[in-house]
């Protein structure tokens, strides 16, 4: 009898756990609702920069969950494939950019912005210090 008590009280140990963790994984995604929200309600009421044709973010809303490929060029390099084939460990790839020059930051393929390389705790982002424009591009 007492196994089949220590039995019922670990299963209901894992049962308060696996609750502990759904409230969490729901905290999670009701924060993640929130954020989007805010960002939303932040879209909506700002104004756009730009010309007479610029739309409001409601006009917007339905492209809102198109998903775009964004990637943030450090610098470029042009190797032969002979050189390239001497690369190994600890090689160092000279890029086309200095230190402290403005990254490039693409939206499908489109330049839309310039940035500087920032730490967030231990992974890298990108603070956005110009906004390309349609014409400049």
């Amino acid at each position: 009898m007492a196994d089949d008590e220590n039995i019922e009280d670990g299963l209901e140990a894992e049962a308060g756990a696996d609750d502990a963790a759904t409230d969490t994984g729901a905290e999670d995604a009701a924060s993640a609702d929130m954020e989007f929200e805010e960002i939303k309600q932040e879209a909506e009421t700002s104004p756009f920069d730009g010309d007479d044709d610029s739309h409001s973010a409601t006009e917007l809303e339905p492209v809102f969950d198109v998903p775009v490929n964004v990637q943030v060029v450090l610098g470029k390099s042009y190797l032969e494939v002979s050189q390239l084939l001497k690369l190994g460990p600890g090689a160092v790839v000279e890029l086309d950019r200095k230190v402290g020059e403005a990254i490039d930051i693409y939206v499908n393929d489109r330049l839309v912005a310039r940035g500087e390389v920032i730490l967030l705790d231990e992974n890298l982002g990108v603070t956005m210090t110009e906004i390309i424009k349609g014409d400049r591009i």
